[in-house]
């Protein structure tokens, strides 16, 4: 039998010959050896190792033979070996021979190899801890500070934090408007910081933890070498540790979104920053092996063997899908970004699994996180489906509006927030989804669209007395306090249904102007509206199709409303007449909104808003549009003195 390192891992690719498993268990000289030099080596000593008998007996069942997940048995304990050992052999065995007796092994030879075994196993230790740390902090973070919510800190003290801390930019003014040649968006503060902490943490981690024992068995009188292979071993688990966590942030169905009150966009955007930091973990960790190898002369010969090539497949697809997210792709192509990223992201979580399988198989359990990662992402996959097939498909009633504009009307299913639909008549591309804001879940019935229309007329008529809408663009404003002929006519019972009301960008959505009636599989129940109850006053902006998002708030809330809705064309104010019914608005046709004025004469200068009335503002709406609020919001809120004042942007990000 030829004898080799117990205990470690082999860091080579596994040219020499290796003894099996089956002989370890099996073999006399070796059980014996063993248990002689354990008797001998690791005294029952207090002052020591102080190790009991039980102790030595687990050790011996599960690491003899080795450290495979599925291994033999010995086919004796550790006192049964050391029983058999009736006489003190008087041979050393000397490294590299044969070992075919029972035999002593050198204080020369132990060390060694102990400081190897066992230094080893402190890092891997660590490494493993790190990994939690990494993962689970990015998890529990988000949890822990969204019920901070909870606690009764002055409106104003919350104000301020959140004017100064969270909302703004991290830098300059763009937030959604992207930065670097649009390459980006800005974070904002408060982004910017649980990033920073992303970062920092995994730099820290990947730099600090390493300590050296010599001689070493495996690095004899290399300490270079020794803390080499560490920092690259560290940077892979770490590297493990972040797939699980960007997939977790980009899922539909990401738990977090649940239990903290962060949105959907602040999670993709820490998707992208988290993948970015798997992926130069993933760099460092393949540059330094790619090293050492070549330092050694066995690059040739390694570069040839599955796990290499596995590990190089997954490095490289992680370092494509980089460039290849960048924003004017995702926007210009966003049906072959989903379509490609997908298939690229299933080719990397194969080739991790794979490179650490035809290494090592389950022998050091890198590949928990990998099954992780899979969990995460079925588990995602599996509540999407289940939320279509409850739905059932159903059929939408198409209906334009205008040249950029289409209603969308589906009936029996309902839902707030917003759904993603699928038209799988629509495309070949059956699988294309496209999430959208649900604007109603009653359906109108006949009467009241007959009586909506009537009052369609006079309202755009006082419209033209300001100027005419079709050039220099126009603002309105409306209390609607009565309804006037709706309250002539006795309505039919409302349809349960589902309304949505879509721009027509090309695509998917441009083909929906030559339907009428199509089958469409809808996938309900995403973002649901914040709760705005305790703002005595609500201040909705809205850009166009925006006002999908911040109608159900409108209806619900139980305080003063006021919506200002800026548009290109009248022939959205006149398709939400009778939604709006009611509504304290102000309508801006064809011309752009100065967003910052109105907002300073809603929050800086009007009475009703005071030291005792909070006031939530939510926009939907353009990039610019968007911006354009938080900044103004921030600015004010800072300024003003004692205004209690929270902004909600829901948005769809790229």
């Amino acid at each position: 039998m030829e004898m080799d390192d117990m205990g470690g891992m082999d860091m080579g690719g596994g040219g020499d010959f290796m003894t099996m498993p089956e002989c370890y268990a099996t073999d006399d000289a070796f059980l014996q050896s063993l248990a002689l030099c354990i008797h001998q080596r690791c005294p029952n000593d207090p002052n020591e190792y102080n190790l009991k008998d039980w102790q030595i007996e687990k050790w011996w069942a599960m690491n003899v033979v080795g450290s495979a997940a599925v291994q033999p048995d010995p086919k004796e304990s550790y006192a049964e070996a050391l029983a058999k050992v009736t006489t003190l052999p008087t041979e050393t065995l000397v490294a590299g021979d044969a070992l075919n007796r029972t035999m002593l092994v050198s204080i020369e030879d132990y060390q060694p190899n102990w400081n190897a075994n066992t230094i080893f196993e402190h890092i891997e230790i660590l490494h493993e801890r790190y990994g939690l740390v990494v993962f689970l902090s990015g998890v529990v973070i988000p949890v822990g500070f969204s019920l901070l919510r909870f606690l009764p800190f002055p409106g104003r003290w919350v104000t301020l934090f959140n004017a100064w801390i969270i909302d703004p930019p991290a830098i300059g003014r763009h937030h959604k408007v992207p930065i670097l040649w649009g390459l980006t968006n800005m974070p904002t503060r408060g982004q910017a910081l649980f990033i920073a902490y992303l970062t920092i943490v995994n730099l820290l981690l990947c730099a600090t933890g390493y300590s050296s024992r010599q001689p070493n068995g495996w690095w004899l009188n290399d300490r270079d070498r020794e803390i080499l292979t560490y920092v690259t071993n560290r940077t892979g688990v770490l590297s493990f540790a972040n797939i699980p966590l960007l997939i977790l942030y980009a899922g539909r169905n990401n738990v977090l979104l649940w239990l903290t009150n962060w949105s959907h966009d602040t999670f993709m955007l820490l998707h992208r920053y988290v993948a970015g930091i798997a992926t130069l973990q993933a760099i460092v960790h393949s540059l330094i092996y790619l090293y050492i190898y070549n330092v050694d002369g066995e690059h040739s010969s390694e570069s040839k063997l599955p796990y290499w090539y596995w590990g190089a497949i997954a490095t490289i697809g992680m370092s494509i899908l980089l460039p290849m997210s960048i924003l004017p792709l995702r926007r210009m192509l966003y049906e072959a970004f989903l379509l490609w990223h997908i298939a690229v992201s299933v080719l990397v979580v194969v080739g991790c699994y794979l490179h650490i399988y035809d290494r090592f198989g389950h022998q050091w359990g890198y590949e928990v996180w990998i099954y992780v990662a899979i969990a995460v992402w079925v588990f995602d996959r599996l509540l999407r489906v289940g939320r279509f097939v409850r739905a059932g498909l159903r059929y939408a009633k198409v209906t334009i509006i205008d040249d950029d504009y289409v209603r969308v009307d589906i009936e029996g299913v309902g839902g707030n927030g917003h759904a993603y639909l699928y038209f799988p008549t629509l495309t070949w591309r059956v699988w294309e989804n496209h999430p959208f804001s649900v604007a109603s879940t009653i359906l109108n019935t006949s009467r009241e669209a007959s009586a909506s229309k009537a009052n369609v007329k006079p309202l755009m008529a006082d419209v033209e007395k300001d100027g005419g809408i079709s050039t220099a663009g126009v603002a309105f404003s409306s209390d609607d306090s009565s309804n006037g002929e709706l309250d002539e006519h006795q309505p039919q019972p409302p349809k349960l249904a589902m309304t949505f009301l879509l721009r027509t960008r090309g695509g998917l959505t441009s083909s929906l102007r030559s339907q009428c009636r199509i089958p469409v599989l809808v996938e309900p129940g995403y973002g649901h509206p914040s709760d705005l109850s305790d703002y005595p006053t609500l201040i909705c902006v809205a850009g166009g199709v925006g006002i999908t998002t911040v109608l159900p708030l409108l209806r619900s809330h139980p305080g003063r409303t006021k919506l200002l809705w800026g548009m290109r064309t009248p022939s959205l104010a006149e398709a939400m007449e009778t939604q709006l019914a009611g509504v304290e608005k102000q309508v801006f046709v064809g011309k752009r909104m100065n967003v910052r004025n109105e907002l300073e004469r809603e929050l800086g200068a009007s009475p009703v808003v005071g030291n005792d009335c909070a006031v939530a503002v939510v926009v939907s709406g353009p990039d610019g549009m968007a911006d354009d609020v938080r900044n103004a919001v921030c600015e004010i809120a800072r300024r003003k003195k004692g205004l209690k004042v929270k902004l909600v942007e829901d948005s769809f990000s790229w």
